[in-house]
């Protein structure tokens, strides 16, 4: 992150430059274009969980982890996939990361069992991680100063369109059936994209390095996955699994595998300057509340996984009825990500406060349209609740990486943003494990689907409500103006 933020701050050599890329916004199509196959995996798989389940008889914990295994694969894999690019060159290592994610798409769509679907997402989400960094990297080298903001600007877009779009195309997908192939074709509509994005990435793309790329972790990297996973695979299977001694002693071991993580990241530091982590980020006041607000806030999330499974196994919903239901959250967080970008600067921490709050609030709403209309309730009775979840996911997530690297020292930005970055993709993966286990307990106490959901929806109030209290360990006051280029490229992944 230090030279991609140098990079902004030498927007006139950038500029006057002679080998300035003259199909460089022809590029960034492409580019975007794998960017948005990332947001819509992330996204589509969710409303057509029920299909697939019942295509593939898949259990309880098979069902978690096709969500969960995607953003946690992505989450252990992103800052290591910004250094490879910048070691091996941010073309090559999006082309290879950009063909991967093509054939896993292959692989997920063509799955045949629990076990093929599940390891074929978990490498779509390594494939993304090794791609998705190197898009920013190439806006901050490629585009001048005069056009860089522009730049950020469409690949911001790019985002609020695969969030609004990727519940809608699932649902769309599914219950279209093309060729009788159901659920497979939010999958397999990658293949074409792929291929064509990687022709293009090919022909336009320009190669770069960092001039002086940190260097890998690689121990670093199996340690914490080592750690998170003794602490979600438990967590997921136990369920399944009727909870034997083992599931505890592993989730009890991943204290100190993740305590020697820390040991081993700080001799790292020492030994070379590049640790996967750097342990004295959490020096600095706003990294800690932030990442304990990320973990918690991103943990709630999880409450769209037990709605869909609700609406469709419960309520006999379609999966495009199941889209529409979710639209207006989408809606919110489009609506609510540009007014939330212009407060910040005056409101600070109170935007992440009020953002769990309004969050909170939404999920207050849900709960009192499932208890009041129990087994009749329609997909526009969720839609205030759905709304002002929207309103309250865009005033956090669109502003905490900006207050968390408001008043870190320019030399640790890049690593805090990759920091809480990752930690809020762990908060996904944490949270689907965690709230899907509540639902899936309760259901099998024979509970019914509408009293499952609401015990799982009082959970994730909880978790925002947690995540509003935890703001005031953020720095209290405005933050600091920064260049909105600038800005830009901390919040990304790639800043590492």
């Amino acid at each position: 992150m230090a030279e991609a933020a140098n990079l902004t701050r030498e927007p006139t050599a950038a500029a006057a430059s002679p080998g300035l890329n003259p199909r460089r916004w022809a590029a960034l199509v492409v580019a975007l274009a794998a960017t948005f196959m990332d947001i819509l995996d992330t996204t589509v798989v969710i409303v057509a969980l029920p299909s697939i389940q019942r295509a593939l008889d898949l259990g309880a914990s098979a069902l978690q982890w096709t969500v969960a295994g995607y953003t946690l694969a992505f989450a252990l894999l992103l800052i290591t996939g910004g250094r490879l690019g910048d070691i091996y060159g941010r073309k090559r290592v999006f082309l290879v990361g950009l063909a991967g994610f093509t054939v896993a798409s292959a692989l997920t769509g063509t799955a045949q069992s629990a076990a093929m679907l599940v390891g074929a997402r978990a490498l779509q989400g390594a494939m993304a991680a090794l791609m998705v960094p190197q898009v920013l990297s190439f806006i901050q080298v490629e585009f001048p100063a005069a056009e860089r903001a522009r730049a950020f600007a469409v690949y911001g877009m790019t985002f609020a369109l695969g969030g609004v779009s990727g519940p809608l195309l699932g649902g769309l997908l599914t219950q279209a059936d093309l060729f009788g192939l159901g659920w497979r074709t939010i999958f397999l509509v990658n293949l074409p994209v792929g291929i064509l994005a990687l022709a293009g990435a090919a022909a336009l793309l320009r190669e770069s390095r960092a001039p002086r790329p940190p260097r890998l972790d690689p121990i670093g990297t199996l340690l914490v996955t080592a750690g998170l996973l003794a602490l979600l695979y438990p967590l997921v299977q136990g369920h399944d699994l009727g909870w034997p001694t083992w599931t505890y002693a592993l989730m009890i071991a991943s204290v100190p595998i993740l305590a020697l993580f820390a040991t081993y990241e700080r001799h790292k530091t020492r030994k070379d300057g590049s640790p996967l982590v750097d342990m004295g980020l959490f020096r600095h006041r706003g990294v800690v509340g932030g990442l304990l607000i990320a973990l918690l806030f991103f943990a709630g999330a999880g409450y769209s996984f037990v709605l869909t499974l609700h609406l469709q196994e419960g309520l006999g919903f379609s999966p495009l009825g199941t889209a529409m239901a979710f639209l207006p959250f989408s809606v919110g967080v489009v609506a609510g990500s540009g007014a939330a970008m212009q407060l910040v600067p005056r409101l600070g921490r109170r935007m992440v406060t009020g953002g769990g709050l309004v969050m909170a609030l939404g999920v207050a709403l849900l709960i009192a349209a499932v208890q009041r209309y129990g087994e009749a309730l329609q997909g526009w009775q969720l839609a205030p609740g759905m709304l002002v979840a929207g309103l309250g996911m865009a005033m956090v997530s669109t502003t905490l990486v900006t207050i968390v690297l408001a008043r870190v020292p320019g030399r640790d930005a890049g690593s805090a943003s990759g920091v809480v970055n990752t930690t809020l993709q762990i908060g996904l993966a944490a949270g689907i494990a965690l709230v899907g286990t509540l639902f899936f307990t309760l259901l099998d106490d024979g509970v019914g689907f509408v009293d499952a959901t609401l015990g799982s929806l009082w959970l994730e109030l909880g978790l925002f409500l947690a995540s509003a209290l935890l703001s005031f360990l953020l720095p209290p006051g405005p933050v600091p103006e920064h260049d909105p280029v600038e800005a830009a490229a901390e919040q990304s992944p790639t800043a590492v």
